[in-house]
């Protein structure tokens, strides 16, 4: 298939509102596709290389000056393979290497398959919510269950692999993956809930009511010896945490994987900030704690409830056990939040004790309780500051993510909540990352999720989604999330709707 083909259905889904419209543009591609270029074509149209990181940044790209050819001819194996030879080019004379590889490549892209490739490697793609859209139209493509695809996507944490098989084995070929230990699966997740009180009555009786701890999500699994750890989006973080190696190794198994959050504590046992729980570098003791239990000794437990996957949890990891209670009464449930909150941590999760383990947020049941209101949101743009902040990178845009596979909807900008240390690193940071200046605004590519307190949401003709956040404040930045875990703008909406005010 030509490139040309993949750019072309790209813009239409940018064009088109319709999320029906965006799934069956998606799949008439996919069913277009030979075996060996549906990863690539999967991973472009998510909005990120195959290949990940490659190499290039926004100002190499922005400085290339080439003819674009006149007619397309760029098969899509070729743009594969040019980028495969982008991120292996290391070592002496890179760079010059470099500069030619994307010469070539760029002089025989047309005009608009230029335009894809350099959005495409600064992240401009990247809008976190074309990985439903695709999955759905994988599903579509294949006429393979939805619930099915998503479930070989859990196992194989891969959605190019997960459509490659779809759309050359069909069911089959998706009902094959299995949980593997030594690969990530992809993490379940929780929704916010009202209050305490809502989260029981709509989960009933059958629930553990858990420490939510501010941490950092982590996945250890062990086969053997073998000892791998992932973070929330499956990155392997082995090496960097050694004392989780260590503990992983002597537990009472052969073969475990456990679902959990590492916190680095000072020295009386609270918890030091979020982001140095994630460096993990920090000083004070890495302390982990977990809450589920995906394998064990040959057994896998995703479809167990999860009353099963505690038990086995308890057999393995009993002392490593996040704090909480089974099936408490209101007034206990009370107060193991209170204390929670005395403990310095975020608050607590209502989890049914029937539900099996299933990746994102399909459901309910998983909750998340905190007194403080906050959203995920991305990060659209930032202004140069003024005053005590001239010559700092200060006012950050916000954007929710849509959940049909549009760019990051704009609800706010704020300012508020910022240490000089974090306008330090805003400022580096940002800079860095800018794509284009538009006055005093540095525009970015939607990649930085920031965790967001406001005190309510109201309508506003101001901004595209139809509300803006009242008094945010910036509690810290996710660098364990992506703009796939950002909440979304009918969040935001149902705040709104809610009438939720926290003054």
């Amino acid at each position: 298939m030509l490139f040309a083909e993949v750019v072309a259905v790209s813009a239409a889904v940018g064009a088109t509102r319709s999320r029906k419209a965006k799934v069956a543009a998606l799949a008439g591609l996919l069913r277009a596709l030979d075996n060996a270029e549906v990863a690539p074509a999967v991973a472009w149209l998510s909005g990120e290389p195959r290949q990940g990181r490659i190499g290039t940044g926004w100002r190499t790209l922005a400085a290339l000056d080439v003819t674009p050819a006149p007619a397309p001819t760029l098969a899509v194996e070729r743009v594969d393979a040019a980028l495969s030879a982008l991120a292996a080019n290391t070592g002496a004379g890179s760079a010059r290497r470099r500069s030619e590889l994307l010469a070539e490549l760029w002089g025989a892209a047309t005009e608009d398959e230029q335009r894809f490739l350099f959005r495409l490697l600064t992240g401009e793609l990247r809008q976190g919510a074309l990985e439903g859209v695709l999955t759905e139209a994988v599903a579509a493509a294949s006429e393979v269950p939805s619930e099915l695809v998503r479930r070989g996507l859990m196992l194989s944490g891969d959605l190019g692999v997960t459509a490659g098989a779809a759309l050359a084995g069909g069911a089959d070929a998706v009902a094959a993956f299995r949980l593997e230990v030594g690969r990530g699966v992809r993490p379940m997740l929780a929704s916010p809930a009202d209050s305490l009180d809502a989260a029981l009555a709509e989960l009933g009786g059958r629930v553990t009511v858990e420490y939510k701890l501010d941490g950092a999500r982590i996945q250890v699994h062990r086969d053997g010896d073998e000892i791998a750890v992932f973070t929330r989006t499956l990155r392997d973080v082995t090496a960097r945490v050694p004392e989780l190696v260590a503990l992983a190794r002597e537990l009472p198994c052969r073969s475990v994987v456990l679902d959990g959050e590492s916190l680095a504590l000072t020295d009386d046992g609270r918890p030091r900030p979020f982001q140095e729980s994630m460096s993990n570098t920090s000083a004070g003791v890495q302390r982990p704690r977990f809450f589920d239990c995906l394998h064990l000794d040959g057994v896998d437990l995703l479809d167990a409830p999860l009353h099963e996957r505690l038990t086995a949890l308890d057999k393995v990891a009993a002392p490593l056990r996040m704090p909480g209670l089974m099936e408490p009464s209101e007034p206990d449930a009370a107060a193991l939040l209170d204390k929670a909150l005395a403990d310095g941590h975020e608050g607590v999760m209502v989890k049914s004790l029937d539900a099996p383990y299933a990746a994102g947020r399909r459901g309910r049941s998983w909750q998340k309780v905190k007194p403080a209101h906050t959203l995920d949101l991305v990060v659209l743009a930032v202004e140069w500051g003024y005053g005590r902040r001239t010559g700092k990178l200060s006012n950050i845009h916000l954007g929710a993510r849509d959940p049909d596979g549009g760019p990051p909807i704009m609800v706010g900008k704020t300012f508020k909540g910022m240490t000089d240390d974090l306008l330090d690193w805003q400022t580096k940071t940002f800079s860095e990352h800018a794509q284009h200046t538009d006055g005093h605004v540095v525009h970015l590519p939607p990649k930085f999720v920031v965790e967001i307190e406001l005190d309510g949401v109201q309508t506003s003709t101001r901004y595209p989604g139809g509300v803006a956040l009242r008094f945010a404040r910036v509690q810290r930045y996710r660098p364990d999330k992506t703009p796939a875990d950002a909440d979304t703008i009918d969040t935001v909406r149902k705040l709104r709707e809610s009438g939720f005010s926290s003054g």
